[in-house]
């Protein structure tokens, strides 16, 4: 009897997990087709079912943290991309520039753990990140009190300091600059906010 579609989709999806975590573990080229299937619980034969290459599981890791773990995570730090507040943009900031986050490996989002893997991998690959990026940089423009291109670029600012903060710290663990660069970035992010407070201080 044939599987039935749902029963291929979780397949899929266990797949394309267990792919996220080993991927943010080892790295695009440390990671084996069999290594990762060994962390999925299947056969390395199975593989070929769902994904004709390791760099197409590869973009699916990437592109799924969005409504994946990341959805999780945005939870648990109380983060609602669409409240369109300021505070929601804070928390994004917070949790994502936090501790915890660095030194969560597994768990990274992919804009991190990934940042040098995409640079050299294809063009769908590379889709998958910057659709995860642009979800980052909509989350804070939604949710910023600016309108049209300031708003934009405000957001883009945010994504850099977040994204680049985490890319150097976590390219030095157990480095004390590590904590440097991500404290400096996480009090700079929240100037963003301090500046825009007092900017309209100032018009009142």
């Amino acid at each position: 009897m044939p599987y039935s579609k749902e029963h291929k989709h979780k397949v899929r999806a266990r797949i394309v997990e267990a792919a996220r975590r080993m991927f943010n573990r080892h790295g695009f080229d440390n990671v084996t087709i069999d290594q990762l299937m060994a962390e999925a619980g299947l056969t390395r034969g199975g593989f070929y079912a769902h994904f004709d290459s390791k760099e197409e599981v590869f973009a699916a890791a990437t592109a799924s943290f969005l409504h994946g773990r990341g959805a999780i995570w945005r939870e648990e730090a109380g983060v609602v991309p669409t409240a369109g507040q300021v505070e929601m943009a804070q928390r994004m900031v917070g949790s994502y520039l936090s501790r915890d986050h660095l030194e969560q490996t597994e768990d990274q989002c992919p804009l991190i753990a990934y940042a040098t893997d995409v640079a050299r991998a294809g063009p769908k690959v590379q889709q998958g990140y910057k659709e995860l990026l642009e979800g980052m940089v909509s989350l804070f423009d939604a949710n910023l009190p600016e309108e049209g291109t300031a708003s934009r670029q405000r957001a883009l600012s945010l994504a850099a300091l977040c994204v680049g903060g985490m890319v150097i710290a976590r390219a030095l663990p157990g480095d004390p600059i590590a904590e440097e660069i991500r404290s400096a970035a996480l009090h700079d992010a929240n100037a963003l906010w301090l500046n825009h407070d007092q900017a309209n201080a100032n018009a009142a």
